[in-house]
């Protein structure tokens, strides 16, 4: 994703912007919390969001989520996805929708995927869902949807979120 600074500036600083992007992320009181992203989702389950319509044949200004939910909260990344000697922004907890600062973190695309390779054997861990990302985060993303039509208190969509992120767990013997 090869996105100058400058444009990256300009979304981040357009209030517009900034509030279509939080309407968009259902944030909890607790930082231990992740912040799911409830609206388009890619095909790797990463949150997809529109920071601007750009001319041309192809979906332009469509964005990563944590991409600019990181530099919001952090400032903008100089080069960020240019080559693979640049930084990357890297998920702690796993789950590929998640827009919770404290979640995120700068790594290199190696850091990455040996970080991902090595949990995703882990049945606990959210890369270990049988639906894969995409299903994992449609699924959180839909529950949260209905629980926010619902008017249904916080601790409801929480539990709501907790039993689709559960849905998906991989059956064990042990």
């Amino acid at each position: 994703m090869r996105i100058p600074a400058v444009e990256w500036s300009a979304w981040l600083s357009d209030e517009s912007t900034r509030t279509r992007y939080w309407t968009k992320v259902h944030r909890t009181a607790s930082d231990a919390d992740c912040w799911f992203f409830f609206g388009a989702i890619s095909s790797t389950g990463h949150a997809s969001f529109r920071a601007a319509s750009l001319p041309g044949p192809t979906r332009r200004g469509t964005v990563p989520g944590h991409l600019y939910g990181y530099q919001l909260a952090h400032g903008v990344i100089p080069r960020l996805g240019w080559d693979n000697d640049s930084p990357t922004v890297c998920h702690t907890c796993d789950n590929h929708s998640c827009q919770q600062p404290a979640h995120l973190r700068l790594g290199t695309p190696a850091e990455n995927r040996t970080e991902w390779l090595t949990r995703r054997r882990n049945p606990a861990s959210p890369l270990a869902d049988l639906r894969g990302p995409a299903g994992r985060s449609r699924a959180i993303g839909a529950a949260i949807r209905i629980g926010l039509a619902l008017k249904e208190p916080e601790a409801e969509i929480a539990h709501r979120i907790h039993t689709a992120a559960t849905a998906g767990k991989p059956l064990s013997l042990w």
